[in-house]
C-alpha cells in the first residue's frame, strides 16, 4: 500500500494544465523604431531586481490560492457530490493556470545570477509542473483533454467475466490478494490489462504535448525537467539510483529466489517454474508490486510471533480515536507538540453513513500554519494503526517547517515526506507494543525471521517495481523507448529489476503500463524508490541517536528525546536546502545509502541463504 499526502494544490505540483500562456510579446510595434537599438536589448534581458519581484509575486499569490484549493479539494473529498466536485475543478484549474503561468515566466529568468535562496525558490517555480503544457493554447487544450480522458479511462475501468459478473480494479485487486486459483488470478491479471489498450494513442499524444511544454521551459524533454528536482545534474541523479539499487540488489535477489521455490511447491512446475522470473498473477498483488499477500504460501514453520495487534486493540479498547490518540503519543514522547485543537474537531477517523466520502488514508495541511489534519475511514486493526502513524508522521513534519517561506513548506524531496512517515511505522515494533501497555511479552529472537519476512516482502519486494516505473517513463519521455516499443520495453525493464514476468503472451497491441494509476495519471513514482530507502537510514541513525544496542530491527525510537529533536531538526527546514543537508541532520551524511537496509534485514538474507542453499536452489534470473 502506497500511502502518501493530499493532492497539494500549492504551486500546483499537479498536472498543471489548464489555460497556458499565449505568447503575447509584441516587441516590435509598428512604428519607425528599429528594434534592434541597444536600449531594446538592455530592456529585453531580465535583471536581478526583475526577478525577484517576480518570486516574491509568485509566492505571494500561491501561496493565497493555496488556501483556497486545499479547502475545496478537502469540502470535496469529505463530502462528494457534484456541486462540491464542479467547484473543486474550478479551484483546481485556477491553480493551474497559476503555475503554468509562473513556470514559464520563471523560465525568462533562468540565466539570472541570484542568491542561493531566490535561485532556489525560482527553480521551485520553473521545475515543480509533472505535465507542463505547450504555450500554444490549442495544444494546451488537447492536453488537457487527454489527461482527462486517461484519468477516466482507468477510474471507469472494470472487467466482466463470462457469468456476467463485472469487477472494477479494487475488486480484481481483492481478487488477486486471496485467491490461490491460477486460472482465476491469470483471467483477473489480463483482465484489468484490457482497459489500458485504449490508452495508447492517447498516451504517445500526451507525451509529445508533454515534451514540448517542457521544452518552453528551457527543458530538453519531460525526463530531464522530472530528474531535475533533486538538487543535482539529472545523469548525476540517474546514476544515484542505480548506486543504491546495486547495494539492494542481492537481498532482492535472495528474497526472490525464496519466494520463487515456494511458489513452486505450491503450483508446480507447470505455472511457477523453479528458474526464471516469476509470472507476475502469482504474487498476490495485481502489479506484483508488494508479496506482502502471498506470507502464508512462503511463511516458515513457527512463524508466529504470538499476538495479533487488531485482537490486541480490541481487548484494550481501542476505538478509532483512542488509536488516533495512542500515535501522536508516539511523537509527543519524542518531544513534539501535542496536536492542536482543530485536529480534533476537523479531522475525519470514521466514514460517515449519511454520504460518500473518499476513504483512501491522507494527510492535509489547510493553512499552511497549524490547520493540519488527517482523512482516513479507520478499521480497527493493526494495518490501520500503523498507518495512522504514518499520516500523522506527515501532519508533524507539516507543521515543523510552517515558519519556512512558502516556497520552501515541502519536504526536502518527495521521497522525504513518505519517508518519515514510515520511519515513524518502523519504530512499532513488539518492544513498542509492550511499553504502551498492549503487549505482555516481547517474542524471543526466534520469531524475528517470520516477521522480517513479513516486512521484506512488502518493503523489499517492492524495491525494484518502485525504480522501474520511472525508468520506463524516462526513457519514453527521452526517446530512447518509441511508441513501437512501449509494451516490449516495459516488459524488458520488469524482467531486469524485478525478475517478474507476463504469465501470457503479450504484444504491441497492449498497453500494460497504462493498468498501473501513476502512468496514465501522471504521477512520478521514484519518489516512493527513495522513501523505502531512506526511511531505514533515518531509522538507524534515529536509533543510534537513542543509544539503542540491539539489532536495529528490534529498535523504536519511542520516548526518545534525543532522537525527536534531531528529527525535528530536519523537519524544520522543509524545502528550504538542498536535500544532502536535510539528510546530513539526521543521519551525519549528506548521501543516501541503503546499507541501513541491508542491515535492517541481515538475519533475513543470512536465514534466505540458508534456505536457498539447502534446497539446491538456481537463484537469478
Amino acid at each position: 500500500m502506497v500511502i502518501s499526502l493530499n493532492r497539494r494544490s500549492k504551486i500546483a505540483l499537479t498536472v498543471a494544465l489548464a489555460l497556458g500562456l499565449t505568447a503575447c510579446n509584441d516587441a516590435q510595434s509598428k512604428t519607425d523604431k528599429p528594434a534592434s537599438t541597444e536600449a531594446a536589448v538592455i530592456n529585453a534581458t531580465p535583471n536581478k531586481v526583475q526577478a525577484i519581484a517576480f518570486i516574491n509575486d509568485a509566492e505571494a499569490k500561491m501561496a493565497e490560492l493555496s488556501i483556497e484549493s486545499n479547502r475545496a479539494e478537502w469540502i470535496y473529498s469529505n463530502f462528494i457530490t457534484d456541486d462540491t466536485a464542479a467547484l473543486s475543478a474550478a479551484v483546481g484549474e485556477k491553480v493551474s493556470a497559476a503555475s503554468v503561468k509562473f513556470a514559464t515566466e520563471a523560465a525568462k529568468y533562468a540565466n539570472v545570477d541570484l542568491d542561493p535562496v531566490n535561485a532556489r525558490k525560482l527553480n521551485i517555480l520553473r521545475s515543480a509542473l509533472v505535465l507542463p503544457a505547450p504555450l500554444d493554447p490549442a495544444k494546451n487544450a488537447e492536453l488537457a483533454q487527454i489527461s482527462s480522458e486517461l484519468n477516466g479511462l482507468y477510474g471507469k475501468g472494470k472487467y466482466c467475466f463470462a457469468d456476467g459478473k463485472c469487477m472494477t480494479q479494487p475488486e480484481l485487486s481483492s481478487l488477486m490478494a486471496e485467491s490461490r486459483d491460477p486460472v482465476a488470478l491469470l483471467e483477473a491479471w489480463k483482465g484489468w490489462r484490457e482497459i489500458a489498450k485504449p490508452m495508447r494513442p492517447l498516451f504517445q499524444r500526451e507525451v509529445e504535448l508533454a515534451n514540448e511544454g517542457a521544452k518552453d521551459l528551457g527543458y530538453a524533454n519531460l525526463s530531464e525537467l522530472w530528474r531535475s528536482q533533486y538538487d543535482m545534474k539529472p545523469d548525476d541523479f540517474s546514476q544515484e539510483l542505480d548506486r543504491l539499487w546495486g547495494q539492494v540488489k542481492p537481498l532482492y535477489e535472495s528474497l526472490h529466489c525464496y519466494v520463487r521455490g515456494e511458489l513452486n511447491k505450491e503450483y508446480g512446475d507447470s505455472v511457477a517454474p523453479t528458474t526464471g522470473p516469476i509470472p507476475a498473477h502469482l504474487l498476490g498483488n495485481m502489479w506484483a508490486q508488494q508479496w506482502g499477500n502471498v506470507y502464508d504460501l512462503v511463511a516458515p514453520d513457527n512463524a508466529d510471533p504470538g499476538y495479533d495487534v487488531t485482537e490486541l486493540l480490541a481487548k484494550n479498547g481501542y476505538d478509532e480515536h483512542k488509536m488516533v490518540k495512542q500515535a501522536e503519543g508516539f511523537f509527543t514522547s519524542l518531544g513534539f507538540a501535542p496536536l492542536p485543537e482543530s485536529f480534533w474537531a476537523r479531522s475525519l477517523f470514521v466514514q460517515p453513513k449519511d454520504r460518500d466520502v473518499v476513504c483512501h488514508a491522507s494527510a492535509w495541511d489547510l493553512d499552511n500554519l497549524d490547520d493540519i489534519r488527517i482523512k482516513m475511514c479507520i478499521q480497527k486493526t493493526a494495518e490501520d494503526f500503523s498507518v495512522i502513524h504514518h499520516e500523522l508522521g506527515h501532519n508533524f513534519y507539516q507543521r515543523a517547517y510552517k515558519q519556512q517561506p512558502f516556497l520552501f513548506k515541502n519536504s526536502a524531496n518527495d521521497g522525504f515526506h513518505e519517508a518519515i512517515g514510515d520511519t515513524i511505522a518502523l519504530s512499532i515494533t513488539p518492544s513498542y507494543l509492550k511499553q504502551i501497555g498492549l503487549l505482555e511479552e516481547v517474542p524471543d529472537v526466534s520469531k524475528d525471521i517470520g516477521l522480517l519476512l513479513k516486512q521484506a516482502l512488502d518493503k523489499i519486494a517492492f524495491l525494484p517495481f518502485g525504480l522501474m516505473i520511472d525508468q520506463w517513463r524516462w526513457k519514453v519521455f527521452s526517446g530512447e523507448i518509441t511508441p513501437a516499443q512501449y509494451n516490449q520495453a516495459w516488459w524488458d525493464l520488469r524482467e531486469k529489476y524485478q525478475g517478474v514476468k507476463a504469465p501470457t503472451e503479450r504484444s504491441e497491441a497492449d498497453f500494460d503500463p497504462g493498468a498501473k494509476y501513476h502512468v496514465p495519471g501522471n504521477v512520478p513514482y521514484t519518489r516512493y524508490f527513495l522513501a523505502h530507502i531512506l526511511q531505514f537510514q533515518f531509522h538507524q541513525a534515529l536509533c543510534e541517536t537513542a543509544g539503542d544496542k540491539g539489532p536495529v530491527h528490534r529498535c523504536s525510537i519511542y520516548g526518545n528525546q534525543a532522537a525527536g529533536e534531531k528529527l525535528n531538526k530536519m523537519l524544520e527546514l522543509g524545502l528550504s536546502k538542498p536535500w544532502p543537508e536535510a539528510l546530513k541532520e539526521v543521519t551525519g551524511k549528506e548521501a543516501m545509502d541503503a546499507k541501513a537496509v541491508l542491515d535492517y534485514f541481515a538475519p533475513l538474507k543470512t536465514w534466505l541463504d540458508e534456505q536457498n542453499t539447502a534446497a539446491n536452489r538456481q537463484c537469478g534470473w
